[in-house]
């Protein structure tokens, strides 16, 4: 039976004739400078591991379809991370199955032969003419280093793992079973501990988001004077991505003023003020989809105001703090208690609470203004191994090549009546990338300062 055709509402009929002609008079297609991706030899280890954690079995891992936007229009497709993590391949469609004998095989859906049908002209989603080629079967053979079958061969008769929720028709063709949610959490939690490679990757898209960064303090005056300044300044960081990388790895922070205080503000439409702080919290994603993810908080005028300063130098010990406890073997949880009570000490001294440091750490009345944990794990995803389970992750300790970030904050809402007034819209927050090695742990994006001092240097040498 043949697949129709994607062609929109206003294609245009083909004529027999056109049909025809269209079938003939091309040069042979084969790309000949395909070659092997370099993260094939770390895939084929990846999947043997996933192989001997479930022997015998059948495992049925997809890399998702393309999502809908608008109409007949689609999302550029980003393949789910677990499928990437397992064959380094980007095309939508594509479901890895590793067999009960251990191997893994790719079943593909190869770019449509010029001399068969219509779809490399018509079809609007998978078309050559359309969307651009896709590899053939021998090509997806060279690239990935493993064996590839055409998709309309996949058989998903008789028992199996799915990592379910990413591809419904694939999700139709097996009955669900207990062990799928298993095989969702091991395909987290064996991403924890990062290899050679994946630090390689992590720490050029770190080195590309360093100079995103640069970019933006360099724009600050342009951005300035323009009505949607966060917004330019998004772009600025945006350009950086798609130059040197695949795009963003998350939707920009651009966050101005009280702005800073959403944790998650990206609507990035606001003016810049000179008097303000900026919170840019941003990353560029690699080629291969690994993602950074930094902050840095910003005087706009270059210089921080005295009390500006005074929050930033707390935010900025407490992340101190933190990044001292980070070694193998110490809980994931202590580097973020670690910073919490740097905070609460600084947050009694200026006799905006009035407990003990342990008492407020028990009650978590500090929480007012800090609002969430001070950072995650690192990868793939911007929140990376997030379906591990809380025994393996959060409640688990630290190994050598974890790659985390620390980020503590303080967040002191525009309309809290308990907060001085010269203290309400503030924002701040810190956040690096860090590798946690045998002795401690590795900052990644120690390109960019930290230090109030150093901020101030780093802009006025920029700018």
């Amino acid at each position: 039976m043949t697949e129709p055709l994607n062609t929109g509402s206003h294609d245009l009929p083909v004529t027999e004739e056109l049909a025809a002609f269209m079938r003939t008079g091309w040069a042979e297609s084969r790309r000949s400078e395909v070659s092997a991706r370099p993260i094939a030899p770390w895939a084929a280890k990846r999947r043997a591991a996933l192989a001997a954690r479930f022997p015998g079995e059948r495992l049925v891992i997809p890399s998702g379809r393309l999502k809908v936007r608008s109409n007949d229009c689609d999302y550029r497709f980003r393949p789910h991370s677990a499928y990437s993590y397992l064959t380094g391949g980007n095309e939508s469609d594509d479901v890895l199955v590793i067999e009960p004998s251990g191997e893994g095989v790719l079943y593909v859906r190869p770019r449509a032969p010029r001399e068969e049908g219509q779809e490399f002209y018509r079809d609007r989603r998978y078309g050559e003419f359309w969307a651009g080629p896709r590899p053939d079967l021998a090509e997806a053979q060279e690239l990935y280093q493993m064996r590839c079958a055409h998709i309309r061969d996949l058989d998903l008769k008789g028992p199996a793992r799915v990592l379910r929720g990413v591809d419904e028709s694939v999700d139709a063709r097996v009955s669900p079973g207990g062990g799928d949610a298993e095989l969702e959490s091991f395909l987290a939690e064996m991403r924890l501990v990062k290899d050679e490679w994946e630090v390689g990757e992590l720490r050029s898209a770190v080195e590309a988001t360093v100079r995103g960064f640069e970019d933006v303090v360099r724009a600050l005056p342009q951005a300035l004077g323009h009505p949607r300044g966060e917004r330019y300044l998004e772009g600025v960081f945006g350009l950086r991505s798609r130059l040197e990388g695949n795009a963003v790895g998350y939707e920009s922070i651009v966050a101005s003023g009280s702005h800073a205080c959403v944790l998650h503000w990206i609507r990035n439409d606001g003016a810049l003020r000179t008097g303000d702080l900026l919170l840019l919290d941003a990353g560029v994603e690699s080629d291969t989809l690994y993602t950074a993810d930094v902050t840095r908080t910003f005087p706009l005028s270059g210089r921080f105001s005295p009390v500006q300063r005074q929050a930033y130098e707390l935010v900025h010990q407490a992340q101190e703090a933190a990044i001292a406890a980070l070694r193998p073997g110490a809980r994931f949880r202590d580097f973020h208690l670690a910073a919490m009570r740097v905070i609460c000490d600084g947050l009694r001294e200026w006799g905006l609470l009035k407990d003990s440091t342990d008492t407020l750490m028990e009650t978590g009345l500090y929480r007012r203004y800090t609002l969430c944990s001070s950072g995650h794990m690192l990868g793939l995803d911007v929140h990376d191994c997030a379906r591990s389970r809380a025994e393996v992750y959060l409640d688990g300790v630290l190994e050598e090549g974890n790659v985390l970030t620390v980020e503590p904050g303080l967040y002191f809402q525009p309309d809290d009546l308990t907060l001085p007034e010269e203290l309400r819209g503030i924002g701040i927050r810190i956040e690096d990338d860090l590798v946690v090695t045998s002795d401690g742990a590795r900052m990644l994006s120690s390109g960019l300062p930290r230090g109030a001092d150093e901020i101030e240097s780093w802009m006025g040498a920029i700018l």
